[in-house]
């Protein structure tokens, strides 16, 4: 019986594609889209991935990574006061105006390094040494600032060339690899000292203290110590990734704006697959009666209408995730537009490609269930 009921599946080429073409239509829009927005929110938090601390302080009202509120200079000593800190360091970001050699002005994000540990580097450098930060007027730059900063020159701009920050001569010593900003602009690198003497003078000039756990603590612990002694926020890398990615959530319409394209796309999938589906049962009311009138049993039937259903779900599902796949091969080399692909979301996607096909198959057994045997002898 099972078999038949593929063979009558497939028997109807047409209905057959359509219903396929449905369903790997609704998987490939939920799971491209779903990887789309994990990817943005992934950027949301790349600035914490690129600094790599355990423990990051920060003024009290900050809400999430990317927003900076300065300190005093003094609340670093204040860090390294209490109880289970090993050590702590200044950190300076800022948004600032860089021109390149044809004039045109672009935006960088200015990461000022503590000197003497120059902690929260870069994660993997491809040319040139960190350390020469601590030379005068010097960058690191990452591949995007390679990108964005090369305009009006013959060659990409590289190891040994300059440009301007604010007015200000900067030579690059080396270029590095960091995951995209959230706001898109390319991380420039120097040491905390000359950092300031690039930004805009303020009152205070420190964004984040960026401190480490004694051994034998955790950065939690040691955290919660910083808040209670010194009034400043303290988040581990976790928590802060956490508030961020909540904050994002209730307070930009990102989520809802994808939110709404994938249950577009799973609505979809059901008015397709229902409608075929269910017009695939009527053209065959009378194979269904004669399988009735020989004895098949309503759950029998039902069976086989499931089969039917769950058959195109699968090879759907397979053929929708593989072309979301090939999306995310294709956009991996440009990042543009970034996309994630989590187990998470692909357990999702067949979990309601299985709700689509179960809700497709209940529109057909419920004709079946009325269906007398006696359909087949009506001319």
């Amino acid at each position: 019986m099972l078999h038949l009921a593929l063979k009558m599946l497939m028997g109807d080429r047409a209905k057959y594609l359509m219903l396929v073409g449905g369903v790997t239509f609704a998987s490939l829009l939920m799971t491209q889209q779903t990887g789309v927005f994990q990817g943005l929110l992934a950027w949301t938090t790349s600035h914490l991935r690129n600094m790599r601390a355990s423990i990051w302080v920060v003024e009290a009202h900050v809400d999430y990574a990317n927003e900076t509120k300065a300190l005093r200079d003094t609340d670093v000593n204040r860090v390294r006061s209490v109880a289970g800190v090993d050590f702590a360091v200044p950190m300076y970001q800022g948004i600032l105006r860089a021109k390149t050699a044809d004039g045109a002005d672009k935006m960088v994000m200015m990461i000022g390094l503590h000197g003497a540990t120059l902690f929260g580097r870069p994660p993997v450098m491809l040319r040139g040494l960190l350390e020469d930060l601590r030379l005068p007027n010097t960058v690191v730059i990452d591949e995007l600032g390679v990108a964005r900063l090369s305009g009006g020159r013959a060659r990409p701009i590289g190891l040994g060339d300059t440009f301007e920050i604010n007015d200000r001569e900067a030579r690059i010593v080396g270029i590095c690899r960091t995951e995209r900003h959230f706001f898109g602009y390319p991380y420039v690198f120097s040491s905390y000292d000359q950092a300031l003497q690039y930004a805009p003078r303020q009152r205070k000039m420190l964004s984040v203290i960026l401190a480490e756990p004694k051994p034998g603590l955790t950065p939690k612990e040691v955290a919660l110590r910083i808040e209670q002694e010194t009034g400043m926020k303290a988040y581990t890398t976790a928590e802060f990734a956490a508030v961020t990615v909540d904050y994002i959530w209730k307070n930009t319409g990102i989520p809802a704006s994808f939110m709404t394209t994938i249950i577009l796309g799973f609505i979809v999938g059901i008015a397709i697959c229902g409608q075929t589906f269910y017009s695939f049962v009527l053209e065959n009311l009378r194979h269904f009666g004669a399988l009735k009138a020989m004895g098949a049993s309503t759950s029998r039937l039902a069976m086989m209408l499931l089969l039917q259903a769950l058959t195109v779900g699968v090879i759907g599902y397979g053929m929708g995730v593989g072309l979301a796949a090939a999306f995310g091969f294709m956009v991996l080399e440009s990042g543009m537009p970034p996309f994630v692909l989590q187990p998470a979301t692909l357990w999702k996607t067949a979990g309601a490609v299985l709700l689509i096909c179960v809700l497709a198959a209940l529109l057909g057994i419920r004709k079946i269930a009325r269906l007398e045997a006696a359909i087949v002898f009506r001319g």
